[in-house]
């Protein structure tokens, strides 16, 4: 179209204003039937300017498609690469949707530049990029590994993003076009898909390539998926319930609320069986929201039977903490029983408190604790948290790990330990729970010390909301002064 001003100039020059009106109105219309504004072909596509300007998945499946229908003839071949960031929920979280498409492009950008002519880029739906690799006469597994490690290598230097630097990391999954499970361009880009899938799980920064048993593993994973959404629908996967007691009075202080799997023909599944699947499968939320229902709905019947049980924990992970809007959900969870917020605890594990940044994390918490709700840190001691980390999220009881609390009444090493975090506890004005308390003992030695609450097997098991009435029946009837130390019965 650079012609178009000089078309112009020259009608006004020799024809005057009507001549160049009439040039003006038809030479865009002539241009465009010619063909000056039709797209770049998927082959000829340079650097984007935005996302916009990459292929899209049926662009490159087409591509694929025409190189392998043409491998006969020509002999040449192709393969195909995923990349998908590892942690671009953090990169969202910390900065916005807005700051993601920049980065993105920044990134597009990197990864046209990393590769040869004829190769392209797609945008996936789910934020990540395949590569089609154009024609070529060989395509081996070394060869392939070594275009992911460099296409890894493209992304490692910092975004600048106002004013910022951001660090991103993506793992890689391919697929040659030899090993794919059908000869087209759909089934490579799945194969390739599937091989990033599983370089994801493995990742920061894995690579891997495409391998038949990874698609039995996914159905075998999508099959997983669709029992235990049905388990959490029908109510097999439901909470049971471990009572906490004050070390002061000896009262139920409240209960931890533990997800255990009632399966129609295996039976009680443990949760180190099914707890992985669960995260793995992308389904902590809806675990989430099963385990606030029974905790509440516990909550109004231990009332209704004239039970005083102060409140009940329910364990969050980074996932379900990251969810918009948490305490918006948690107040009308509340409203619907009628339940005060303070009667409800959440539990984060110390590494979620010592790793993450995300101010969405950060900002979900302050609110649930602003809110009224209690907030735990739990395995204190093993997460390497801050004082400063547990200040910004609003902590208001640490839960001391069961490794400090084992053979606490024998062990001298073990109580210099505990004791310094019971007084760090106490000048920071929070309260404190021990948890895997498994005898009498030990019971008797973090009362002592001035722990204020106790949780472990030497108290209670887990048990099914049917028995909490019960057992606290039978503990109420049976509550006497705190055991002797030295006492190792079970």
């Amino acid at each position: 179209m650079v012609f178009v001003p000089a078309v112009t100039l020259g009608a006004f020059w020799m024809g005057g204003e009507r001549a160049l009106m009439l040039v003006a109105l038809g030479a865009p219309l002539v241009a465009a039937l010619a063909g000056a504004f039709r797209q770049v072909q998927v082959g000829q596509m340079t650097l984007p300017d935005t996302l916009n300007g990459l292929a899209l998945r049926p662009q490159i499946i087409g591509l694929m498609d025409k190189i392998l229908r043409d491998t006969p003839i020509t002999g040449l071949t192709t393969g195909c690469l995923v990349v998908q960031f590892d942690d671009m929920e953090e990169v969202v979280d910390r900065y916005g949707r807005i700051a993601q498409t920049e980065v993105l492009t920044r990134c597009a950008e990197r990864l046209c530049s990393a590769l040869r002519t004829g190769d392209v880029v797609a945008r996936l739906e789910g934020g990540g990029f395949a590569v089609a690799l154009g024609p070529v006469r060989r395509l081996d597994l070394e060869t392939a590994v070594q275009m992911a490690a460099r296409l890894q290598s493209a992304l490692t230097s910092p975004i600048s993003l106002n004013g910022a630097r951001v660090y991103v990391t993506v793992s890689v999954g391919f697929c040659l076009a030899e090993r794919a499970p059908v000869a087209n361009g759909a089934a490579l880009l799945d194969a390739a898909q599937i091989a990033a899938d599983d370089a994801t799980r493995n990742g920061p920064g894995a690579i891997r390539a495409y391998a038949p048993d990874m698609s039995r593993t996914r159905a075998d994973r999508d099959a997983m998926r669709e029992e235990l959404e049905q388990a959490l629908d029908e109510g097999q996967i439901r909470a049971h319930f471990q009572p906490q007691i004050s070390t002061d009075t000896g009262a139920v202080s409240g209960f931890e609320s533990l997800a255990r799997w009632h399966h129609p023909t295996r039976g009680l599944i443990p949760p180190a069986e099914f707890l992985p699947l669960i995260d793995d499968c992308g389904l902590s939320s809806r675990l989430c929201e099963v385990m606030v229902f029974n905790a509440l709905s516990a909550l109004s019947q231990w009332d209704k039977a004239g039970f005083h049980v102060p409140t009940v924990a329910v364990n969050f992970s980074k996932a379900e903490l990251r969810a918009p809007g948490l305490a918006s959900k948690l107040r009308w969870e509340l409203d619907r029983f009628d339940l005060q917020p303070e009667r409800l605890t959440i539990e984060i594990l110390e590494t979620v408190v010592a790793e993450t940044d995300s101010d969405v994390i950060v900002s979900n918490i302050a609110a649930i604790a602003q809110m009224g709700c209690g907030v735990d840190l739990d395995d204190f001691g093993t997460g390497h948290a801050s004082i400063t980390s547990i200040r910004r999220f609003a902590v208001g009881r640490l839960k001391i790990d069961r490794s400090f609390v084992t053979r606490v009444d024998e062990d001298r090493e073990q109580q210099k330990i505990v004791s310094a975090i019971l007084s760090m506890a106490e000048r920071l004005e929070m309260e404190t729970i021990a948890e895997g308390v498994e005898t009498q003992g030990e019971h008797a030695m973090l009362s002592q010390l001035g722990c204020n609450h106790v949780q472990g097997y030497g108290l209670a098991r887990p048990m099914a909301f049917e028995e909490t009435v019960e057992w606290m029946h039978r503990y109420t009837q049976r509550q006497t002064t705190t055991p002797r130390i030295g006492n190792r019965t079970n």
